[in-house]
């Protein structure tokens, strides 16, 4: 994964002195209390979806971090316990809050991204992201897709058959769903021509969805 320095995070919403926690998690984890800075960060990522983005590299780095310096996996432990949590609440959160529901969507794919072992993905965070994806390919929440090709190629190998059950979700929702916005078909549209082409987008895909996007 990408390396960052520790000074580069987007933490300044944050009051000083959770700041301090976090720039102290990142540079010597074994200091602080990680069961704390796991529930600011997940706290902070269901309520900010630019956070929810940036937690990844956050968590990651911390994971790192503490397996290099005390060869341990305490934040992870408590980082999956707090996941495995949000995802049992999970249809609470979208009852209650749309925009939470999408942060929690958007972190847990981000997590997955970013937390590799042994450069492999999390098997256990495998399920809980098809389950979230397969929730937003359902008709009633199309209307807030989140960034499905981001993640697509590794969950595709890691289990073809949801996939494709999920892509024949997503291709009804895209010929049966007569109240979808334009906007949602265009993105709906781009995931499944995104998938048809290897994960990858031709320049000109690129060009035309983003210049429609943009207008």
């Amino acid at each position: 994964m990408e390396n960052s320095s520790k000074d580069d995070y987007k933490i300044q919403s944050f009051d000083i002195e959770t700041q301090t926690l976090l720039k102290t998690a990142l540079n010597d984890p074994g200091s602080v209390d990680l069961e704390k800075v796991c529930s600011v960060i997940v706290e902070q990522s269901l309520k900010d979806q630019i956070f929810s983005r940036e937690a990844g590299r956050i968590c990651y780095s911390i994971v790192q971090t503490e397996a290099k310096q005390t060869n341990g996996s305490s934040f992870r432990r408590h980082l999956l316990t707090r996941l495995q949590q949000e995802f049992i609440a999970r249809e609470e959160t979208r009852r209650r809050s749309t925009q939470q529901w999408v942060c929690l969507v958007s972190f847990i794919c981000n997590i997955f991204d970013y937390l590799k072992v042994n450069n492999m993905p999390m098997v256990a965070l495998v399920q809980p992201v098809y389950d979230c994806l397969f929730r937003l390919a359902q008709p009633d929440a199309l209307k807030n897709e989140e960034e499905l090709h981001r993640i697509g190629d590794q969950l595709e190998k890691m289990n073809m058959q949801r996939m494709d059950e999920m892509f024949y979700l997503l291709r009804d929702g895209f010929l049966l769903q007569e109240d979808l916005s334009s906007m949602g078909r265009l993105l709906l549209l781009e995931i499944l021509e995104f998938r048809a082409g290897g994960w990858i987008l031709s320049d000109t895909a690129q060009k035309y969805y983003y210049s429609e996007v943009t207008d």
